[in-house]
């Protein structure tokens, strides 16, 4: 009987991801998905997002853990690097704040009700909840407010 050898375990991906990010330092130094999949998982993708969606939970989960991961979007040489500066990760906070507003933008005018009545209903939402924050934030801010 054939039994399928298991790849590498989460902690080990998370580990490897860091390792090979710590020679990527500065948004220069920006690596490509594609590469820092095949480097962390020793294997080439074969469908560019099936295949690479753990490995961009795994670094949502490390940017939730502290972990200053940044990334570019740009054609050429966009990609993930750690943030070598203030400036960096300003810019990157930036960038993710925007993306942020104008999702929310969005859905203020799918419910017809202006952004800033949108936040304040959120932020009621997020007061209610301080007892179980992280469980109830999460459940308020992704269940389309209901």
């Amino acid at each position: 009987m054939n039994i399928e050898q298991r790849g590498p375990s989460k902690g080990e991906i998370k580990a490897a991801v860091m390792t090979i990010l710590s020679r990527h330092v500065g948004i220069e130094k920006a690596l490509g998905m594609g590469d820092l999949y095949s480097q962390a998982y020793g294997r080439a993708w074969r469908h560019r997002i099936n295949d690479t969606r753990e490995l961009r939970k795994i670094i949502t989960e490390l940017r939730y853990e502290g972990a200053l991961i940044g990334e570019t979007r740009s054609q050429v040489g966009g990609g993930y690097y750690l943030a070598r500066s203030a400036h960096e990760l300003s810019a990157f906070f930036k960038k993710r704040k925007r993306e942020a507003l104008m999702k929310l933008h969005l859905v203020a005018r799918m419910q017809r009700v202006g952004l800033a009545e949108l936040l304040g209903q959120m932020q009621l939402n997020l007061s209610s909840s301080s007892a179980n924050a992280t469980e109830d934030t999460q459940k308020g801010l992704f269940d389309g407010g209901a």
